[in-house]
């Protein structure tokens, strides 16, 4: 079946996540997606690693970049720019992450293509934006600290999260941003800019956390694994390993304590309803877990779970992959690639559609691989073919 995005071409002048990230749930929608890389060394993700995969990519790079075709464009480079030029023309979409205004010299910013593509959907992704924060580098790391995400994470010490979070909010913000767009442009014809910043990502996602300054005039801090809000909400140690128990109402919290033998707590005025738990968390944590390191984490997980209260062990990633596909989800596809010798592993789309389902029709590319089918492909879309 056809995807959603099937005749639309996405010209990619993005680099590292945020962008690549976005493009790639375009490709897997059904769009034609061109990346265009610097000759020589690509992408800077094609050389973070380790971990490396056999045929020589990082797998950093293969994360966010399969259905894809690369062509090497030297943009100071009169032909390379005239060819870079014709791709924006010919595109649907643009997706660029350099620094604001930096595509300007080569007739590749949103005004300059616009005269030339009228319908252009033109998407900028930066880190703080294009007007006071332009000098300021997008790297994730910088944006979780300036922020406010390592404010509220870590225990001891301010700490970033285990992956680059905010790259892949502000590519799942720029998709958002770019089908809209598109619709917008069936309906009415017209194209348009769109910004997008890794400092507005964050501040969107930190949700009840920046709520709370702004209705309360309350700054959170880090907590660790707890909740500012709810309590029992965080990790517990067992007899052998940690234990997630995520408690979100009163009626949970009764059928807990009933399955750990102290059903007491329920009607104790200090543990009764969620605001009193969270006044008094520390020596609520200690009751529970006193209880909790008498027996195994899946001993634990399979009474209280069959209570209806929320709870699991702490998983590695490759644990949780397991998860997932013993309980139907199917994380990983196998993308069959005629280039390669070998098929390709990589984490699914996690979205379902019963009408236009995704599609994975090649591997991560090798730099400039598509040279010569993107250079047709443009020349079939300028001949109207």
């Amino acid at each position: 079946m056809p995807g959603a995005l099937d005749g639309v071409l996405v010209a990619d002048f993005s680099r590292v996540l945020a962008g690549p990230y976005a493009t790639m749930l375009l490709a897997d929608l059904g769009a034609t997606v061109v990346k265009v890389e610097r000759p020589g060394s690509g992408d800077d993700t094609r050389g973070w690693g380790p971990p490396f995969a056999a045929d020589g990519q990082s797998t950093y790079f293969q994360s966010v970049n399969r259905s894809k075709m690369s062509i090497a464009l030297d943009l100071g480079d009169p032909a390379d720019a005239a060819a870079a030029r014709r791709l924006a023309d010919e595109a649907d979409v643009l997706i660029e992450n350099y620094r604001p205004g930096g595509l300007s010299r080569f007739g590749l910013d949103f005004d300059q293509t616009q005269q030339r593509n009228p319908g252009i959907v033109y998407c900028s992704i930066s880190g703080f934006g294009a007007d006071a924060g332009r000098d300021l580098p997008g790297y994730d790391l910088l944006v979780q600290a300036m922020g406010g995400l390592m404010s509220i994470t870590g225990t001891n010490e301010p700490t970033k999260v285990g992956v680059a979070l905010v790259d892949v909010l502000t590519g799942l913000h720029a998709t958002v941003g770019i089908l809209a767009a598109l619709h917008h442009r069936q309906t009415s014809g017209e194209g348009q800019h769109l910004e997008v910043t890794l400092l507005g990502s964050l501040q969107s996602a930190l949700v009840n956390q920046v709520s709370s300054v702004l209705g309360a005039g309350t700054i959170p801090t880090f907590l660790g694994n707890a909740h500012p809000s709810i309590a029992p909400y965080e990790v517990f140690q067992t007899a052998d390993r940690p234990l997630v128990l995520a408690v979100g109402n009163d009626g949970q919290f009764r059928r807990l304590v009933e399955v750990l033998g102290i059903p007491e707590l329920a009607d104790d005025p200090v543990f009764a309803v969620n605001a009193a738990r969270v006044e008094h968390r520390s020596e609520l944590v200690a009751r529970i877990e006193s209880v909790l390191c008498r027996e195994s984490a899946d001993h634990w997980q399979a009474l209280i779970t069959s209570a209806g209260v929320p709870c699991g062990p702490i998983n590695d990633v490759a644990q949780g992959l397991q998860l997932a596909s013993a309980i139907g989800i199917d994380p990983v596809v196998e993308i069959n690639d005629a280039r390669r010798d070998q098929p390709h592993r990589q984490v699914a789309n996690p979205v379902r559609y019963s009408g236009t389902p995704v599609s994975y029709r090649s591997a991560p590319p090798h730099l400039d691989e598509d040279r010569a089918a993107v250079l047709d492909l443009l020349a079939a879309r300028a001949a109207g073919q």
